[in-house]
């Protein structure tokens, strides 16, 4: 891998960790198209650079990390509350991602199970329609913890790379109640948690692989890509849903559906 891949590599996921159209899904598949063949390092590298798109929310929603934070020491009764329902989201995808992950990545960390998730994610955005938008709803802080488990039922869907776990989180939180800022910021939030988690780990775990296989500098221009532009696409994210939808994102899958699966018909990635 040499810079300007890690650069791509960075670019892409940046772009669409946040955005409901898997980062995953097309990581996947931009490794392949570079040449980069499937491997334990490879897979790893793939998580580890979501720290870059990790500091970006950390960055840009710090105010409401502070108040979580306040709540953590008994100074912040909202804060304390959104601090629990987080937890409690975390806990089903975090459970089923540590029992099955050498599972999920051996069968599903491949082309078709991502083009059959995006197109499945698409249908479902298309057949939701005008619920992706309701008028109001719950602010982010007064989310109970039933509505939380909910969402976290909903992300254990993320699993299955193509899927987006923003996506699903963000659809969770606007089926149980949320208003659609609320849900975007509630999914942000937990990515800090379900992303922190899985890079933590895929760094513990592979991380010297990953150096021998890599080398430092094409991890850290993967970062500082997805930084920046992760940074980019949480604020086009808040703006465009709120205001139109998300039926972009069904034709952003659908269309992405179509031009894998032809490339891979025609034996593009090998």
């Amino acid at each position: 891998m040499d810079a300007i891949d890690a650069a791509i590599l960075g670019l892409v996921e940046g772009v669409t960790e946040y955005l409901p159209v898997s980062s995953t899904g097309h990581l996947i598949v931009a490794q392949r198209a570079l040449g980069i063949p499937e491997s334990e390092a490879a897979d790893s590298y793939a998580i580890a650079i979501q720290a870059g798109a990790i500091l970006a929310v950390l960055v840009l929603y710090w105010r409401r990390l502070v108040q979580i934070a306040r709540g953590a020491v008994g100074r912040d009764a909202a804060g304390l509350r959104l601090g629990t329902a987080l937890v409690v989201a975390f806990l089903p995808a975090g459970a089923l991602g540590f029992l099955f992950h050498h599972a999920i990545e051996r069968v599903l960390f491949g082309v078709w199970p991502v083009v059959f998730a995006w197109t499945v994610g698409a249908i479902a955005i298309l057949a939701l329609g005008n619920r992706l938008r309701p008028p109001a709803g719950r602010i982010v802080t007064e989310l109970d913890l039933r509505m939380a488990f909910a969402i976290g039922l909903f992300q254990c869907l993320s699993l299955w790379p193509g899927t987006s776990r923003s996506l699903v989180t963000i659809l969770g939180g606007i089926l149980v109640g949320l208003s659609v800022p609320a849900a975007i910021e509630f999914s942000f939030l937990l990515g800090l948690l379900t992303l922190g988690a899985a890079t933590a780990y895929s760094a513990l775990k592979h991380g010297s692989l990953m150096l021998a296989s890599y080398g430092a500098a094409p991890i850290a221009i993967g970062l500082v890509t997805a930084f920046v532009s992760a940074v980019l696409a949480v604020r086009f994210l808040v703006s465009w849903l709120t205001n139109h939808g998300m039926a972009l994102f069904a034709g952003w899958r659908l269309a992405m559906a179509a031009l894998v699966s032809g490339l891979a018909l025609s034996g593009w990635f090998g």
